[in-house]
């Protein structure tokens, strides 16, 4: 593909987000309980709990990537529920429905183990939380595919959130917004979407993985400044 040829790509356009935090109603205070909720909760519940932290990562560090992990560890005092819960990839997973069923296996599993313990009471309830994501433009757009080597690195997390992890919900085959917009490069953009395919959304902060996209489109590309507003 030529430069010439570039041009005809429709621009993508960089965008900001948040999530907002609404309450389900739904408190958690025992294990059967946790199994219980599970099977109701909305997936947007899922995805705040398993996504939100990254978004909005609090002031302490957190032992667990996921707020069940969190919960079955320091409310239950369940090591073992907690280390299953924690190695729940969401991004291995073709929707969220699936992964709801991946949690209720490992629950069900455990209530097996538990036996009476299934009634024992949390030192602290877990309370299900679901989420709604508000998007806005930044201004900002890019027109050819080696100008992200420069944009990536000013990316704030909201942006880095969006492109690359809400989009895998939004998109039909679960890809990130720059594998998808880079697409139709055909060959040319193979080994880029090859790369950005294999940095792990989920284990690393959005800062991590703000700099793995440096570096991958970096290396790629080189540099270049031209950004245009949108």
């Amino acid at each position: 593909m030529t430069q010439e040829q570039t041009t005809t790509m429709a621009p993508f356009v960089i965008k900001d987000c948040a999530l907002i935090a609404l309450a389900t109603g739904k408190r958690v205070q025992n294990l059967k309980e946790l199994r219980d909720h599970l099977e109701v909760v909305p997936l947007s519940s899922l995805y705040y709990h398993f996504w939100g932290g990254h978004l909005y990562p609090g002031f302490e560090e957190r032992e667990y990537a996921n707020d069940l992990g969190e919960w079955a560890k320091h409310g239950l005092h369940d090591a073992a529920l907690a280390e299953k819960l924690a190695i729940i990839d969401p991004s291995g997973f073709d929707d969220l429905e699936h992964m709801r069923q991946a949690l209720l296996d490992v629950v069900e599993h455990r209530l097996e183990e538990a036996g009476a313990e299934l009634w024992k009471p949390a030192d602290r309830h877990f309370q299900f939380i679901r989420s709604q994501i508000v998007v806005f433009g930044t201004g900002r757009t890019v027109r050819h595919p080696e100008q992200l080597a420069e944009v990536i690195p000013g990316l704030s997390p909201g942006s880095v959130f969006y492109h690359f992890i809400d989009a895998r919900q939004r998109l039909p085959r679960g890809e990130d917004d720059f594998r998808s917009w880079l697409a139709p490069g055909g060959e040319r953009y193979a080994r880029l979407c090859q790369g950005l395919s294999s940095i792990d959304p989920y284990f690393n902060s959005l800062s991590e993985l703000r700099e793995q996209l440096a570096a991958l489109f970096s290396s790629f590309h080189g540099r270049s400044t031209d950004v245009e507003p949108a």
